[in-house]
């Protein structure tokens, strides 16, 4: 068995975030072997990784054993390190990564949670936090059965009235109640200055954790947040490969860990952050969970599982949980157990040509 192709596409993506989420937008990675199998992974980082798939990646797998998916990972990276160690070119290995996985499950007629852990159970309920906007969505959210809520703040600006964002922590605590587990997800908008004073102002309401308060390369800022904060910090959404990671422990600036396993170097570099995590005592809450990547190392070797809502916009693979559900679980099936909608065939067939 060997790689015969690797090509990607980036789906269209009604309603997702004006920003560099739709302008590098996610993509989707397809890697076929010379006997019929075909995994899919997803990537970001829109056409400039699409190109990096469809050409460095390509080069180097097309004839390789896919069935050496670490052996791979580590070629790729070393491969691109002249001028991939972070950022778009990590994104484009992660959906490579991915698409790996999901041959190797396919392979051996197994789950890929199931490779990670031969005795993990399908059908356990896995909690769920909803990440909200709003006051109205944080109750809703909770009614429904969500165990926690995450209070998305960037509206509040670089310069928030701290006050402000104290009534809404307010409001948020006295509506659900002294049960409920409340975050606060400031998406890198504060100084350190400014992280404290909100920190301390909020800490009175039991709060689990704030969540990327400031940008990701202020390390030093994060590292006397960490030593200070009353609440516990949270990051690395927009960290890449578990070097990076293990430079954000061993620096200390989280309490815990957020890889994204589309964006930080795939399932790889997931088990390995993981490992790392679980030698250093910090916990790992992977960036939207729920989504059918991240849930199966997720149920399969997470010791406190917590998943976070899915991507309400995301919406072109088969596997993808309801949003407007509550709680999730690993569904049986091969490799990731995923699928892509007709529409993605349609555009990988028209691509190819």
């Amino acid at each position: 068995m060997k790689i015969a192709r690797v090509d990607a596409i980036q789906p269209e993506t009604p309603g997702s975030p004006p920003d560099w989420r739709t302008q590098l937008g996610q993509i989707i990675v397809r890697v076929q072997t010379d006997d019929g199998l075909t995994g899919w992974g997803v990537g970001g980082g829109g056409r400039a990784c699409i190109h990096v798939a469809e050409t460095v990646l390509r080069d180097l797998l097309v004839g390789a054993d896919p069935s050496d998916v670490e052996g791979l990972h580590a070629a790729m990276f070393d491969h691109t390190s002249f001028y991939g160690r972070k950022g778009l070119v990590i994104m484009a290995i992660s959906g490579v990564d991915l698409a790996l996985w999901d041959i190797r499950g396919k392979r051996l007629n197994r789950h890929v949670a199931q490779l990670l852990n031969p005795e993990v159970e399908f059908g356990r309920g896995i909690p769920t936090y909803c990440t909200v906007f709003d006051d109205d969505e944080a109750e809703t959210a909770f009614t429904a059965g969500h165990v926690a809520i995450k209070l998305h703040v960037e509206r509040f600006g670089d310069d928030p009235d701290v006050s402000a964002i104290v009534s809404l922590v307010s409001r948020t605590r006295e509506r659900l109640g002294p049960t409920a587990q409340i975050m606060v997800d400031a998406f890198a908008r504060w100084t350190l200055q400014t992280s404290l004073e909100v920190a301390d102002a909020i800490a009175p309401f039991q709060i689990e954790w704030l969540e990327e308060p400031m940008l990701p390369d202020r390390l030093g800022d994060y590292r006397e947040l960490a030593k200070q904060s009353p609440i516990k910090i949270a990051g690395g959404e927009h960290e890449y490969t578990a070097g990076g990671f293990r430079e954000l422990i061993d620096l200390g600036v989280h309490h815990i860990l957020q890889p994204d396993i589309n964006w930080c170097g795939g399932m790889t570099t997931l088990v390995e952050v993981y490992r790392l995590a679980k030698d250093a005592g910090l916990q790992v809450c992977p960036h939207r969970g729920s989504e059918p990547f991240s849930i199966a190392a997720i149920a399969s070797i997470d010791p406190t599982p917590l998943a976070e809502s899915p991507r309400r916009w995301f919406r072109c693979l088969t596997g993808m949980p309801d949003d407007r559900g509550v709680g999730t679980q690993l569904q049986p099936g091969i490799g990731f157990g995923v699928d892509v909608s007709e529409q993605v065939k349609i555009a990988f067939e028209n691509h190819a040509d």
